[in-house]
């Protein structure tokens, strides 16, 4: 079966797909060195672009990724004529929506409008972290909201689902750089993970997500509080082993989710950002093993932007991860 892939960065899902048998063409923002290597595709810096670029290319099934998961008019366009391995685009807005979600799991209080302290201003279609902040007063833009501020550690569960009843193939630590996402950790409590699943089967009993999908919350040291549902394939997927994307194939298609589940067979993975402006070194720079989402050699790096993904097998701090590289990441712009 030929699989698309659209996804901000495809290399992941195009890596699991492949692994398990799937024909893979892979649109998306990068193209990096290794997702060419198994899957012909394109790139284009917008998901309206990747979108468009899907509409030329022959494939019997399409699977989207980050970057979606907000805009289910360009879901519902990927579908078109193909089958889609993932949470259909009408179920989508209900399990973004902070106030419906509220509705079957407990959040953090979520307002358009507020006084006083503790509160974070955030995205309402957000992702990644990207755009949160402490809220020190002032109007907020249409696209906004207001969240309680929750102390205690960030974490979030990786599950599929068929629509009616959900697996969790196991729970991470997100890691964070402020209130951006930078990776995640494998993570070994019972309690939590209990918690964590509870809540994707309330998800999924709601929701009728379908396929792989997460959920992020922060556990207070005495209950969980969750923060989004992301109803499609999330990137501590990769820590999980062979077997993995055809589970989210069976998940997708409403198929029980019975027999032995993939285990995880990487404890830590870690997104390396750039500092300053960089272009991108010779390709036998990168240590082999390390390091996923290689850049082509002399591509321009922004300072902001990702430089690579760092996975590793041991649960290790991201200065030891990044000891695993030469002395600098790059050359200067």
């Amino acid at each position: 079966m030929k699989v698309l892939v659209v996804a901000v960065s495809a290399r992941m899902l195009a890596t699991l797909a492949d692994a398990d048998g799937y024909e893979v063409v892979a649109l998306d923002r990068f193209g990096d060195v290794d997702l060419r290597a198994i899957a012909p595709g394109a790139t284009a810096r917008r998901s309206v672009a990747l979108v468009a670029l899907a509409d030329d290319v022959e494939a019997d099934a399409v699977v989207y990724g980050a970057g979606l998961e907000n805009r289910p008019d360009l879901v519902a366009r990927l579908a078109a004529g193909r089958e889609l391995l993932g949470t259909p685009a009408e179920l989508l807005p209900a399990v973004r929506d902070p106030w419906t979600l509220g509705e079957v799991v407990r959040m953090p209080e979520t307002v358009r409008a507020a006084s006083g302290d503790g509160w974070l201003r955030k995205p309402l279609r957000g992702g990644g972290g990207r755009g949160i902040r402490r809220w020190t007063g002032g109007r907020l833009r249409p696209t906004e909201v207001l969240q309680r501020h929750v102390d205690g550690l960030s974490c979030s569960a990786v599950a599929v689902g068929n629509g009616r009843d959900a697996v969790v193939l196991g729970i991470t630590e997100q890691l964070h750089r402020g209130y951006a996402w930078i990776g995640n950790a494998m993570l070994a409590d019972a309690e939590i993970e209990e918690a964590l699943g509870g809540a994707c089967e309330a998800v999924v009993a709601r929701f009728g997500v379908r396929g792989a999908f997460g959920v992020d919350a922060i556990w207070d040291g005495r209950g969980l509080w969750v923060l989004e549902v992301n109803p499609r394939p999330t990137a501590s997927l990769e820590l999980f082993g062979p077997g993995t994307f055809a589970l989210h194939v069976r998940g997708a298609r409403g198929q029980v989710l019975d027999g032995r589940l993939p285990v995880p067979c990487e404890k830590v993975k870690l997104v390396l950002f750039a500092d300053r402006d960089i272009r991108a070194p010779a390709l036998e720079f990168w240590p082999a093993g390390l390091v996923r989402d290689i850049p082509h050699p002399g591509e321009l790096i922004r300072r902001g932007q990702p430089v690579c993904t760092l996975v590793g097998p041991e649960v290790v701090s991201g200065a030891e991860l990044l000891a695993a590289l030469p002395e600098a990441v790059g050359t200067r712009a």
